[in-house]
């Protein structure tokens, strides 16, 4: 990974309740070009980020995840093939604010990320309030959030969690492939969506905005344990 110069690596120590030296500068420094950032979220091996950089080269996209066994593969199809708006970033999503500054991100993407249904634990969910409150910091005003998803419990639960706080969603379909939505970006598939959709799962999406310093509460009957 540290051969790679579309990777970012940070210690946890790094930027634990510190920003990072890319704070702030990612379009100068790392991307080296004006265009706007979209983020893809527990992006595995990448293949959502590269599939949206080889549409949208006006775009600058960044894969985020803190497996790099995975994300090799992703980072070295795009070093290999000059894919030049497409990055990695390595870290905890936890950690995100210490890498991006208010209105740095255009847009977010969450793909099929674990739902974290069983465990009940709400701040692990990417969806979560915990996680839209930290997004809404660094997202520009009316900056989109998309959720791709098999799970129709993490579906129902994000549909819920807006409802209660009162946003709207753009869109919102329990079965994507079978609505008159898809499009070259919304049919990017994954290995694992593939794998789902060779189960016979439904694939779900969402898309929303928040404001800007958003601050939502958590479902009473789904808070933290």
């Amino acid at each position: 990974m540290e051969a790679f110069s579309n990777v970012v690596q940070a210690d946890f120590e790094e930027v634990f309740r510190k920003d990072h030296k890319l704070k702030g500068k990612w379009k100068e420094q790392f991307f080296k070009n004006n265009n706007p950032i979209v983020l893809e979220l527990g992006c595995g091996k990448g293949e959502y980020t590269l599939g949206m950089a080889k549409e949208f080269p006006t775009k600058n996209f960044l894969g985020v995840d803190i497996k790099g066994a995975r994300m090799w593969k992703g980072a070295r199809e795009a070093s290999e093939t000059g894919i030049r708006n497409a990055g990695f970033l390595r870290t905890r999503i936890e950690l995100i604010e210490s890498f991006f500054a208010e209105n740095e991100v255009s847009e977010i993407w969450i793909t099929f990320p674990d739902p974290q249904i069983k465990k009940r634990r709400n701040k692990k969910r990417l969806t979560g309030s915990r996680f839209l409150n930290s997004y809404s910091r660094f997202l520009v005003p009316g900056g989109l959030i998309h959720l791709k998803t098999d799970s129709a419990e993490l579906y129902e639960y994000t549909d819920s969690l807006l409802r209660y706080n009162n946003i709207e969603t753009d869109i919102s379909t329990g079965d994507l492939y079978a609505s008159e939505l898809p499009d070259k970006l919304l049919s990017i598939k994954t290995h694992y969506e593939k794998l789902f959709l060779e189960e016979g799962k439904k694939i779900t999406y969402t898309r929303f905005s928040l404001k800007p310093g958003a601050v939502l509460s958590e479902l009473p009957g789904d808070k933290d344990e």
